[in-house]
């Protein structure tokens, strides 16, 4: 296979110098612990100290190291194709809450930028989403008249900045596009002192809820009246979270591009297959990204095929002969398309949780943030019951089904589908499930020729996990969940490493 190019990390991190906070040492005693320090989580810890709140935010990695820092970074209210179906879905009242409280989100971050007078490439663009085809015109124009209904600035056009044609789009004025790991870094400077903490390294591995309630990790406990649980898809299974959405996989690839041929504004395709476009600054010029190649968790093996589509649509496209960085992300897709922010359970009053924000999660997680700090404050928030997440859930819908089935097929099948019958059937630099004496296990054989071999069952609900060949990881299929190699965690739900 062909091989692919760039350095195989975010440009978000890797253009941020580190910024170590310590782990959690011992007993913690705050108002509020927060589990998970992505932009939900950084938001809502700001917003509660600032009201005089105590917060610890705890991390199992590093700050906004993960979905938060793996994103596109677009920060508007138009995503993709949504409105009409809200409104087919839930009536215009609805829809116009999802539209009101993801322009408070784009605004919000815009504030905290003003306020703080952050360093992160904050800038007001345009938002598009376009189709070529003429068979896909009439979704576009249904979703411009949807969104003028609602109150968006939306508008209709049929030519762009990009370097070629389109059939039509559907446009958002002033949105904006930023630096997420420089935008959250900052805010997270600001949580630390005066009784408030951030701890990196300090994975969470169970919370009781008491009075205070007990985040227990693994380097010692944190106390505290409330807890909001914001690692993208919950580490706390109570809620049934895993299934009522599906986790999706994504790529993005960053390459330099002449500012004359650098398009304006942000876009993303409609349709089965999609691109998304965006710059950034870079060095003395632009970094265009492009993103897609969009997929269920564990089921795709040979995801340099992603890297590689996308790298030709660069190259055919605008003309990019080099590529400097490659990156993957995942996030949860709920069924009817609205996060979940509310209580665990119905029978939880201090447990709160933050998920869904399927594939928008700069304006989602921010305004999760902003409406868990009002729960938690007692100020009576009008988003709160369209994104209940204790609501009656689509379960029987037919994404709902298609998608809870899969994982019934996966949990079964995949024990007794043909595997390797020894390590020596697993190539170098390639992973495989093979037998070995009588149980089923992931086996990775590096470039050296060492074999590193862990349980093919993932720890969180006993599912087989998949080989990821580009990023060199096991993925689970079921929930998410995923490990390098070695079997560490990388991504929730789980909070245990493969054995």
């Amino acid at each position: 296979m062909q091989k692919i190019l760039g350095k195989p990390i975010s440009y978000w991190i890797d253009s941020t110098p580190e910024n170590h906070f310590s782990p959690l040492v011992n007993t913690v005693t705050v108002d509020v612990a927060i589990v998970g320090a992505g932009i939900a989580g950084i938001t809502a810890a700001t917003l509660l100290k600032r009201a005089g709140k105590t917060v610890a935010v705890i991390e199992s990695n590093r700050i906004a190291t993960g979905v938060s820092g793996h994103t596109t970074a677009k920060v508007t209210s138009l995503h993709q194709l949504i409105y009409a179906e809200l409104i087919e879905k839930f009536g215009e009242e609805k829809a116009r809450i999802y539209a009101q409280s993801n322009q408070a989100a784009l605004e919000r971050i815009a504030a905290f930028v003003e306020e703080e007078q952050i360093d992160c490439d904050f800038s007001r663009q345009s938002a598009y989403s376009f189709t070529d085809s003429q068979d896909q015109l009439s979704k576009i124009e249904q979703e411009v008249e949807a969104a003028l209904r609602l109150g968006l600035p939306a508008s209709f056009v049929r030519e762009t900045s990009l370097p070629f044609p389109i059939a039509g789009a559907i446009k958002f004025d002033n949105q904006a596009q930023f630096h997420s790991h420089k935008y959250l870094l900052h805010l997270a400077k600001g949580i630390t002192g005066n009784g408030s903490y951030v701890f990196e390294n300090t994975r969470v591995q169970k919370v009781e809820e008491d009075n205070p309630c007990q985040v227990i990790t693994d380097k010692g406990t944190v106390q505290a009246q409330d807890v909001i649980i914001t690692t993208n898809l919950p580490i706390l299974d109570q809620g049934l979270f895993f299934a009522k959405t599906y986790p999706k996989r994504s790529y993005i690839i960053g390459a330099r591009i002449e500012a004359s041929k650098a398009p304006k504004g942000m876009y993303i395709g409609i349709g089965e297959t999609y691109y998304s476009i965006r710059t950034t600054p870079y060095r003395d010029g632009l970094l265009l990204l492009v993103g897609g190649g969009g997929h269920k968790v564990g089921t795709v093996t040979n995801t340099e095929e992603k890297y590689l589509d996308l790298e030709e649509f660069a190259r055919s496209r605008f003309g990019i002969d080099s590529f400097e960085y490659r990156w993957s992300t995942q996030d949860a897709v709920s069924f009817d398309r609205l996060p979940y922010i509310g209580k665990l359970t119905p029978f939880n009053n201090h447990i709160y949780v933050a998920t869904g924000f399927s594939l928008w999660g700069m304006t989602k997680g921010t305004l999760s943030g902003m409406l868990l700090a009002d729960k938690i404050l007692g100020i009576n928030n009008l988003w709160a019951e369209l994104y209940d997440a204790t609501r009656a859930t689509p379960f029987f819908s037919v994404e709902g089904i298609k998608q809870n089935l899969d994982v019934g097929v996966h949990w079964v099948g995949d024990r007794i589908k043909g595997i390797g019958n020894s390590f020596v059937d697993v190539p170098n630099s390639e992973g495989k499930l093979v037998t070995v004496n009588g149980k089923k296990v992931a086996a990775y054989r590096d470039e050296g020729g060492e074999i590193h071999a862990v349980s093919a069952v993932c720890s969180h609900l006993g599912c087989v996990v998949a080989w990821n060949s580009a990023e060199k990881s096991w993925d689970c299929p079921c929930h998410g969940s995923r490990f390098n190699y070695n079997g560490t965690v990388l991504h929730g739900p789980t909070v245990k490493d493969l054995e």
